[in-house]
């Protein structure tokens, strides 16, 4: 597998200014605390049929488990992972994200947008869905609060919200 973001993204300067360390420690912490059943719900559904509905997957069961915040650490978490290893065995994982970033209201902060906005310009435009839930999430910022303001206009196409159900 290909790494188009990796370790280095967190620290590399670019469009997007550096979180203050405890922010990201927080981040990752919660990252850490979803990241085995990620792995084991990705795992199973890799190996399973691609083309069960949402909700009969691994994957699925998981996010319906958890709380808001859970939520969204599952999204930091797997777009973290798409991010380092995005090719044709993240297919699961992008499948992911799109469902976490069709769901409204989860409670994103402008700091967890930023940390998967600097994630995504790291891995540029070799992975074709790296803004898919940051834009997601910065959509359900208040206004005025969108870091998308700082990307150039050709990439700043915010995704329809489904209601959640």
């Amino acid at each position: 597998m290909a790494s188009v973001a990796g370790r280095a993204a967190a620290s590399t300067r670019g469009a997007f200014p550096s979180l203050p360390r405890a922010v990201a420690q927080a981040f990752h912490r919660r990252m850490r605390a979803v990241g085995p059943a990620a792995v084991g719900a990705l795992e199973r559904d890799r190996a399973g049929d691609l083309e069960q509905t949402f909700a009969d997957t691994a994957c699925g069961r998981l996010a319906h488990s958890l709380d808001d915040a859970g939520l969204r650490a599952l999204g930091m978490w797997t777009h973290h992972w798409c991010m380092r290893f995005y090719d044709d065995d993240t297919r699961v994982g992008r499948r992911l994200l799109r469902e976490i970033a069709g769901r409204p209201g989860l409670g994103w902060t402008t700091d967890e947008v930023l940390w998967m906005l600097r994630e995504s310009t790291a891995a540029g435009p070799a992975a074709a869905e790296r803004l898919t839930l940051p834009r997601a999430a910065a959509a359900q910022l208040p206004p005025g609060e969108s870091p998308l303001d700082e990307l150039p206009a050709e990439t700043v196409t915010v995704p329809r919200q489904r209601r959640a159900g």
